[in-house]
Order: structure tokens, then C-alpha cells, then sequence
């Protein structure tokens, strides 16, 4: 009997929170943890407006593609540019993390949202979230769900600093009884690191390469330092006669690359140091900065970090789904989302 109730009270936990990102979609389960981890694009047949493909199916055809099929990212620097994609999209993440059944009713869902969106672009979220079947929706900066899922004491009387560098916007926050103390988001971030392999290729070797060869070259050889250990990868690419070409670049190719872009992150969070209230700064250089996102693991991004302003950086636990995580852990309780949630 007692098994039977446990299990139609999981059939009716299925509240949702999203990590909403410009380069991927990370859905959590209240009860279940991560159920997706998907890429945030959409695959569209233009002659027929037919989506083909979502996620993980639509990356697949990234730059493969013939004229009349269009593989898009409905989010450009953490908000909504196409939000009839953005709809199909979350629809789809939806009813694949809810799975087939009967007794489903409309899930709660929490999103997780870059701190600097306008009030459109809120709305546009919003919409776009109950337009795939939520019965309420509830936005939390990014920022704020990071440090909640990084396990950071938000409520308490004490300044804790999250840097929080995802696909399309990074985020900083200074955060202290439950609410964002002072915030700097940028639009600069995982992306933007792979936009600037791509033009430095084509500037310095004359070769053009597709964006997912530029993410590995990041993963493989990219690093917030230059490093003393010379490393390179063979690269594949078409040069300026149209033709194919193969050439080899290192490790501080890389470095070299990506220099200003990094360098835009560390004034980001200097500056946000600057405006921090002596006493929370003070917290905050005995308690370190804490990293999050997927652009943070950027090879020797958190030695850069203390090396820039002189406080220690860590990684928090698994930082590619720590505003997920966050988002889930408030889901089941509403006092929380109230406190946290943006207006």
C-alpha cells in the first residue's frame, strides 16, 4: 500500500527546473536530479517550416546541412531571439524530461535566467515557458542559481561571490541574505571564446573552420595562461582558394586567441569587486570566488582569476550543471523561490 502511494506521489513530482543556456539546455526533476542535457538549438526545414531535429539531433547538422534546412540557436547571448523556436524547443525538452504517461499534470518549472535581461526579454521566457505547458513559471537570475547549486550559504549574513561563465553571457554576483548585493553580467563568454579561434585561424593561417572544430580546439589546447608546455592538434579546414587544408596549431596559438576575451571576464569581475561593500569583500576574500559554468572550465581559467585580483578561485562541484542544480533544489520550496525569484 505504502508502496503504491510513493509511487503515484512520484507520478505527481514532476516539477521542473531549466538551466535555459544559450549553448545548452540542462533540465532538472524535483526527485530525480539532471533527467536532460541537451544543446539549445533547433533544425528547421524552411520550405515547409517542419522542425526536423532538437538538441542533441540538430547539433548533429550543425554546418552539414543543404540551403533549405536552417540549424539555429533560438538563444543568442543567454536571451530569447527567435521565440517561436525557443517554444518548440522548450516544448520538446518538457515532454522528453517528463516522459510518456498517464496522470502528468502541468509541471511548476523554474528558469534560471541571466541577471541583466531587459523586462521583454523576461516576458519572452515567461511566455515562452507556459506556451510549452507550465502551469506557473518562476525566473531566477543565474548568478543565484549558480551559488545555490554550488552549496554557497546564500541566505546567511555573509558575502559570497559566484562567477558564473556559461555559453553566451557570463555572470557575477555578489550575494548575501538571500538576495544579489551587487551583479556585473556581460555578454561575453564560452561562445565568444570560440568565435575568437575561428577568426584567429582564418586571420593568421588563412583557413576557415566550423564552430564545432573551434570547440574542440578550445577543449583541447585552450588555457586562461600561457603555459610553459607546448601542445598542438592537427586541424582540418577549407583555405581561402576553397579547397581543403590541414595544418597545425599550439597550444599558445590558442592562448594567443583567446586573450581579450578572457581579459573581459577578469575586468568584469575586478569591477565587480570594486563596487562590493567593504564588509562583504572582506567575506569575500577570506571565503575565495567561486567558478560555474561551462566557460570556466576553461583550462587554468581559476589561476588566472587568483593570479588578476588576488583571491583564491575554486571550481564548484560539477560546474556545467550548477544552475540547474540550483534551480532544483528551490523547487519544493516556494518560501525560497519567493525570496530568490526576480521580480
Amino acid at each position: 500500500m505504502l508502496k503504491g502511494i510513493m509511487k503515484l506521489l512520484g507520478i505527481f513530482s514532476n516539477n521542473l527546473g531549466i538551466d535555459l543556456g544559450t549553448a545548452n539546455t540542462v533540465v532538472y526533476m524535483e526527485g530525480k536530479g539532471i533527467v536532460l542535457y541537451e544543446p539549445s538549438i533547433v533544425s528547421i526545414d524552411t520550405r515547409t517550416g517542419k522542425v526536423l531535429a532538437v538538441g542533441k539531433e540538430a547539433k548533429e547538422m550543425l554546418g552539414k546541412t543543404p540551403e533549405h534546412i536552417q540549424t539555429i540557436r533560438p538563444l543568442k547571448d543567454g536571451v530569447i531571439t527567435d521565440f517561436e523556436a525557443t517554444k518548440v524547443m522548450l516544448s520538446y525538452f518538457i515532454r522528453k524530461a517528463l516522459g510518456s504517461g498517464i496522470l502528468k499534470p502541468k509541471p511548476r518549472v523554474v528558469i534560471g535566467v541571466p541577471s541583466g535581461v531587459t523586462q521583454v526579454e523576461k516576458r519572452a521566457v515567461l511566455d515562452a515557458a507556459k506556451s510549452a505547458g507550465a502551469r506557473e513559471v518562476f525566473l531566477i537570475a543565474e548568478p543565484m542559481a549558480a551559488a545555490l547549486g554550488a552549496g554557497l550559504p546564500v541566505e546567511e549574513p555573509v558575502g559570497n561571490m559566484i562567477v558564473d561563465i556559461g555559453g553566451g553571457t557570463t555572470e557575477i554576483a555578489v550575494i548575501s541574505l538571500a538576495g544579489i548585493v551587487v551583479s556585473t553580467s556581460i555578454r561575453i563568454a564560452g561562445d565568444e571564446m570560440t568565435e575568437a579561434i575561428i577568426q584567429y585561424i582564418k586571420k593568421r593561417f588563412h583557413l576557415l573552420i566550423g564552430e564545432q572544430t573551434a570547440e574542440k580546439i578550445k577543449v583541447e589546447l585552450g588555457s586562461a595562461i600561457m603555459e610553459d608546455d607546448e601542445r598542438e592538434m592537427e586541424i582540418r579546414g577549407r583555405d581561402m582558394t576553397g579547397l581543403p587544408k590541414t595544418i597545425r596549431v599550439t597550444n599558445r596559438d590558442i592562448t594567443e586567441a583567446l586573450e581579450d576575451v578572457i581579459n573581459a571576464i577578469i575586468n568584469a569581475i575586478r569591477g565587480t569587486l570594486e563596487k562590493t561593500p567593504p564588509e562583504l569583500a572582506s567575506d569575500i576574500a577570506d571565503r575565495g570566488i567561486v567558478l560555474a559554468g561551462g566557460g570556466s572550465l576553461l583550462r587554468n581559467m581559476d589561476v588566472r582569476v587568483k593570479r588578476e585580483t588576488g583571491i583564491d578561485a575554486r571550481y564548484c562541484e560539477d560546474p556545467l550543471t550548477a544552475v540547474a542544480r540550483g534551480v532544483g533544489l528551490v523547487l519544493d520550496k516556494l518560501d525560497l523561490i519567493r525570496k530568490v525569484a526576480m521580480e
